[in-house]
């Protein structure tokens, strides 16, 4: 997705302007977190009810007029932003606008695109072409993370950070679990065959980043960091049952499934319900490796009649919040209905949602795991623009909680004493969770003096990033 990174961005301004064309999902999404994160943020939209709306909650400068007239670039000052960010609903016009961009000397432009006719490696047009130095594909993301969440070998979900030597799991608590009703002062007495941290909760829709004395109880989705060497121990710890998921069935045939299709098919068993009978015929002929069955997937019969209970993963991706959500909320309880206990866990739903409200009510309802893709493209354009500063940044699904991956700058705060004594009124909200000093990563504890050039792994709550990078640079 990141079409080149060898621009550094701008130093010469204590506050980077950034403009954003279009106050979509994506854009008023950006706005929000770049705002919140120090950031001096312009936007141009020419829907007046986007512009209204955005007027009363965000503390932007908000023009309503259209792209293609350069009487509102000059409005915005175009010719003092650091970023162009042209996120509409059409690519042509974000690629237009990126080329604009270039001629009032805008140094970096990102772009969202749905077409891969731009941007890729074999590509008539390249970024340098258009004049764009970072191409996004919100459907591409979003279908790369669902086929790496199926890819997983285990239960939950386990990512690398510090390129790939330490790993974060995201794991349900079970009844049955060993860590069930114990404090982390307890679990840390009790299994200490190997260092590990459990650094965030998920307990209903509240994410909770624990002290020493915080209770995990059953149902509660907790985040561990731990060496990736450590990986079998921390899943046996957890009680999850490892199994490789070989039977995927998908809900809706449109970018994302059909993506996500093309990925898994060759590797996988995969099923795919559309409701559109031309649709249908277009998919059956251009997926060789998947099973494509005409019907309505809202309809219990015809998640029966295509095998659901047989399968491992369900994964809703039509067009519509509503539909999605109660498929999958349908099809846990068809497939959870004959298990018990933590095996029930084995059996997976994943859903994509559209609006950010909806998130919160997926995820209580009965899915697994819920992805937003206008979510993950506005992340992924702001891991570039933070590049300078954090390695990256990784949200985890089902939490409030981003993974920041970071150097210690001179003189940051976070050096001046240990952590135990840091005074600091972020406790609940920030957890150091390890550090690589002298070619070691070690598990962060109170006594861990962080010093200049660290490289840390911190947890925090996704609105108080800017506080973390506060605490790590000068």
């Amino acid at each position: 997705m990141l079409n080149k990174l060898s621009k550094l961005r701008k130093n010469t301004r204590e506050t980077e302007n950034i403009l954003i064309l279009g106050l979509g999902g994506i854009g008023y999404y950006l706005a929000r977190r770049l705002l919140h994160e120090g950031y001096s943020v312009t936007v141009i939209e020419p829907n007046d009810e986007l512009t209204r709306h955005a007027d009363g909650n965000l503390d932007a400068r908000i023009i309503t007029g259209n792209s293609m007239d350069s009487s509102c670039w000059k409005e915005a000052g175009a010719d003092r932003m650091d970023y162009l960010i042209a996120v509409t609903d059409s690519d042509a016009v974000n690629m237009l606008t990126c080329m604009i961009g270039d001629k009032f000397g805008i140094e970096c432009k990102i772009s969202r695109v749905r077409s891969h006719d731009f941007g890729g490696a074999d590509s008539l047009l390249q970024g340098e072409d258009l004049k764009i130095d970072l191409f996004i594909h919100p459907e591409e993301l979003t279908a790369q993370e669902i086929a790496r969440l199926i890819k997983r070998t285990a239960g939950d979900e386990i990512i690398d950070v510090a390129l790939g030597q330490m790993q974060v799991l995201a794991a349900r608590i079970y009844d049955d679990s060993p860590l069930a009703n114990k404090n982390l002062i307890e679990i840390g007495q009790t299994f200490n065959e190997f260092p590990f941290r459990v650094v965030a909760v998920s307990r209903g829709i509240t994410t909770i980043i624990p002290g020493g004395t915080h209770e995990i109880l059953p149902g509660d989705q907790i985040l561990i960091m731990a060496d990736k060497e450590h990986l079998s121990g921390l899943i046996e710890l957890t009680g999850i049952h490892q199994q490789c998921r070989q039977r995927v069935l998908i809900l809706g045939g449109g970018l994302v499934g059909r993506r996500i299709a093309e990925l898994l098919g060759k590797t996988f068993q995969v099923r795919l319900i559309e409701r559109d009978a031309k649709r249908a015929t277009e998919l059956t002929n251009d997926l060789p490796d998947t099973e494509v069955l005409l019907g309505d997937g809202s309809d219990k019969n015809v998640l029966e009649e295509a095998g659901l209970l047989e399968m491992d993963t369900f994964i809703a991706t039509t067009g519509t919040n509503e539909t999605n959500i109660m498929s999958c909320l349908l099809a846990k309880q068809l497939m959870t209905g004959n298990c018990e206990g933590s095996l029930c866990s084995l059996k997976k739903t994943l859903c994509l949602v559209n609006k950010e409200d909806y998130m919160v009510l997926a995820s209580t309802s009965g899915s697994d795991i819920v992805l937003n893709k206008k979510i993950l493209a506005g992340n992924e354009i702001l891991t570039y623009i933070r590049r300078n500063e954090v390695l990256s940044v990784m949200h985890m699904h089902g939490f409030d909680a981003e993974v920041v991956d970071l150097i210690t700058a001179h003189g940051a705060p976070v050096t001046r004493k240990p952590l135990a004594k840091l005074d600091t009124s972020l406790g609940g909200h920030i957890i150091i969770g390890s550090i690589f000093r002298d070619g070691v990563w070690s598990t962060a504890v109170g006594t861990t003096h962080i010093q200049e050039g660290d490289r840390a792994i911190v947890i925090c709550n996704a609105d108080y990033l800017k506080e973390v990078r506060h605490l790590f640079s000068a």
